[in-house]
């Protein structure tokens, strides 16, 4: 099972990119956690400074962007 984190405030990009993980997971038949970071001092712990961020199995795949579904569908391959 894969992981994938999205870091950010909660902001209406940050719930986009979880969208957008969670359908690129589902379309590729991916089994996955997903999970939302909002507390700054866990999002300052993978050196993110800009949100949102996207985090794929511990690594920071995407910063500062909201990635399309599929982008996010290449990053899972």
């Amino acid at each position: 099972m894969r992981t994938i984190k999205v870091l950010g405030t909660g902001c209406g990009r940050c719930a986009l990119l979880a969208k957008n993980a969670e359908a690129a997971a589902r379309e590729l038949g991916i089994p996955c956690a997903l999970y939302t970071v909002t507390d700054i001092d866990d999002i300052l712990e993978y050196g993110v400074l800009t949100t949102p961020a996207l985090v794929i199995d511990g690594k920071v795949k995407v910063v500062g962007k909201t990635a399309s579904v599929e982008e996010i569908k290449k990053l899972l391959q």
